[in-house]
């Protein structure tokens, strides 16, 4: 029997930040949410320059955790990067790995992996990130690039600001986060089970990117019809339907591949 799904967030979001999508997910399956360092459990750590040392400090976490090989891992954004580079570097430990909204050299182009029209909303992130955002500009702007629904907008910014006063990302981890996305490169196609997820309504990082990652590595793909970059909270039912639809196509492929 398969363990439960590490879940690993993006660009100084923590395990806080999957919202309901962790709840639905723990009903059916068990769920073990990670923050990369420098986010959340780990705001206190030092964010690195490079993807690698992210994974480094994952599998120790999830080792001190109780969780054994091989993972199950969804992953979102720069957690997609990190958790590609996990499958890449030891192949053995991953069994099947879900990529939200994520891009990677040498797939995307830079304004495929951030749209330029994104670029003014995170300039002023950037300078009003540090403080615990009381005035709730910096998470505004992060809820209008990255959320497609607005109903929930009021109890997002006064949950969000909550976590930024309890676990602060530090401009500077924010910055090597970003860094540290930027110069990731993929050096071949993992090689456990892969399923790319997209929305079609992301405003952060043109969905071509998990089009083009998808058909390079021959991996399945879907993509949501209206949600924006955090699809677990714009939809996630939806996620958890699509996650729980590729277990069975995965296995139903693993089964036809084992009566040949």
């Amino acid at each position: 029997m398969s363990g439960p799904w590490i879940l690993l967030r993006g660009l100084t979001r923590e395990s806080r930040h999957w919202g309901a999508f962790a709840t639905l997910l723990a009903a059916r399956d068990g769920v073990l949410p990670i923050d990369l360092a420098g986010n959340g459990t780990e705001a206190h750590a030092r964010s690195p320059l490079a993807v690698g040392a992210y994974v480094d400090a994952l599998r120790e976490q999830a080792q001190r955790r109780g969780a054994s090989a091989p993972y199950r891992v969804l992953a979102m954004s720069l957690g997609g990067m990190v958790a590609t580079e996990w499958a890449l570097r030891y192949p053995g430990e991953i069994e099947r790995l879900v990529l939200v909204n994520t891009s990677m050299r040498p797939h995307s182009r830079v304004y495929e992996r951030l749209r330029p029209s994104a670029w003014p909303a995170l300039v002023r992130v950037a300078r009003d990130w540090e403080g615990n955002d009381s005035n709730g500009i910096a998470e505004r702007l992060i809820h209008g690039l990255t959320c497609a629904r607005r109903d929930t907008l009021a109890a997002d910014l006064e949950a969000w600001r909550e976590i930024r006063a309890g676990a602060h990302v530090s401009r500077a981890n924010a910055l090597r986060q970003l860094a540290a996305a930027a110069r990731f490169k993929a050096r071949g196609a993992p090689r456990c089970a892969v399923l790319v997820v997209s929305s079609r309504g992301d405003r952060l990082v043109n969905p071509v990117c998990s089009t083009r990652l998808a058909r390079a590595w021959g991996a399945p793909h879907v993509e949501h019809p209206w949600a924006g970059h955090d699809l677990p909270h714009d939809d996630p039912q939806w996620l958890v339907d699509a996650l729980h639809a590729g277990d069975m196509a995965a296995n139903a492929a693993g089964q036809a591949a084992g009566r040949v």
